[in-house]
């Protein structure tokens, strides 16, 4: 990967949209994972003004800590920075106590998951609507449009998505191209939304580097082993239920005769 040219890539392609859209710079969610790192150096080398929000809900201490440390790290790099910490920890709360009703277990807990990333992307529009700014998406190609590991109107709730073709192996390529903090290189990706601190692999079953592959492997199942079968069925079933997230809202478009 010629991750130097990608960088100047993205970063021009970032500039323009912005020109064209006249707005005034970016509003991202920064969680401590590589993916917000890389997407909010990216958007600061562009030199306009960008935000960082740190937005915890009950979040792990480790977590906290490196979104702590890279934001020290961009502010020293790029004067452009600005960082707002945003504890929404009694809000969520408040939140639960007034909806929380009778359901399985299952679908409670996944329903308040959903809700944190969804109570975050309302705090990003709020600000980007402040100061006429355009949020910035930190998805990645294997979550976005692989298995759909993202929430609906949730992180996936963004104007423009700079790393949304580039595979979770290409971003930490930029990440370690960039100068992204040691901390977060290595650390294990996750979505923070759990309180038991799971990682992403935990929720998915398999890594981003088999999903990877699963992603580009078409040939016959017969030629692979118990892991890499395993692996092609966790990405198939994902994919295919999380088809509704990757594809256009569905319009009920009516005929033009029962209109008149």
């Amino acid at each position: 990967m010629r991750t130097k040219e990608c960088e100047e890539y993205i970063c021009n392609w970032l500039s323009t949209y912005l020109n064209n859209s006249k707005s005034q710079g970016f509003v991202i969610g920064v969680s401590g994972g590589i993916d917000s790192a890389v997407t909010s150096t990216l958007a600061a080398k562009t030199g306009v003004p960008v935000l960082c929000l740190e937005m915890p809900i009950h979040q792990q201490k480790e977590q906290v800590s490196r979104a702590n440390e890279h934001i020290k790290w961009l502010k020293s790099n790029y004067n452009n920075v600005r960082t707002a910490y945003l504890d929404l920890s009694s809000i969520y709360d408040q939140f639960v106590d007034t909806v929380t009703e009778d359901s399985s277990e299952e679908n409670h807990m996944i329903s308040l998951v959903n809700s944190r990333a969804r109570l975050r992307m309302t705090t990003l529009y709020y600000y980007a609507q402040l100061h006429s700014y355009l949020v910035v998406g930190t998805g990645n190609k294997v979550e976005d449009f692989g298995i759909g590991f993202y929430t609906k109107y949730g992180d996936g709730g963004v104007d423009i998505s700079p790393i949304a073709d580039l595979l979770k192996s290409e971003v930490f390529a930029l990440g370690k191209s960039l100068g992204v903090i040691e901390d977060i290189l290595t650390a294990a990706p996750t979505d923070g939304l759990w309180s038991d601190n799971r990682s992403d692999e935990d929720q998915i079953g398999a890594t981003y580097a088999e999903l990877e592959w699963a992603m580009s492997y078409n040939s016959s199942h017969s030629e692979l082993n118990d892991r890499q079968q395993k692996v092609v069925e966790i990405y198939s079933r994902l994919n295919t239920a999380n088809t509704h997230k990757m594809i256009p809202i569905p319009i009920c478009e009516i005929p033009n005769e029962l209109k008149l």
